[in-house]
């Protein structure tokens, strides 16, 4: 248990405070100075607007479910242990698309448009049915 982990990314100085949020079970985004508009991966710079000008935000946790794949087979570890899982692409109520997984749910409730609510795995914002309620690690 005391190696590394494959299924994160390695945090770095810029994503340091995006993971450190998630441990404590908050979702953060990053938002525009210029233009105003949020995103998500956490870029240095607004891809709307090129603008460097971006800030770290709380996101509110709520959530629409985009698109989805039900993942039956998958040989890197640690996901061979968790299959079936959802990959999915979700709708942040603030603007961004964001992928990550759906929790909780039967495959055959899923429906594109549903709400969900994000919630906490280890330290990774997944999401499950639910307009907003969180979860904390």
């Amino acid at each position: 248990m005391g190696g590394p982990r494959h299924d994160v990314p390695e945090a770095d100085a810029f994503t340091r405070p995006y993971w450190e949020a998630a441990a404590e079970g908050r979702l953060l985004i990053r938002r525009c100075g210029a233009c105003g508009r949020a995103h998500h991966y956490p870029r240095e710079f607004c891809p709307h607007c090129w603008s460097e000008e971006v800030t770290w935000e709380e996101a509110g946790g709520r959530a629409v479910l985009y698109t989805w794949s039900t993942v039956h087979h998958n040989d890197l570890p640690p996901f061979g242990d968790r299959t079936p899982y959802v990959a999915a692409v979700v709708d942040l109520a603030e603007g961004p698309r964001m992928m990550t997984e759906v929790v909780d749910c039967a495959e055959a409730e899923l429906a594109a448009g549903m709400p969900l609510g994000v919630t906490f795995r280890e330290g990774v914002p997944v999401f499950a049915p639910g307009g907003g309620a969180r979860s904390r690690p």
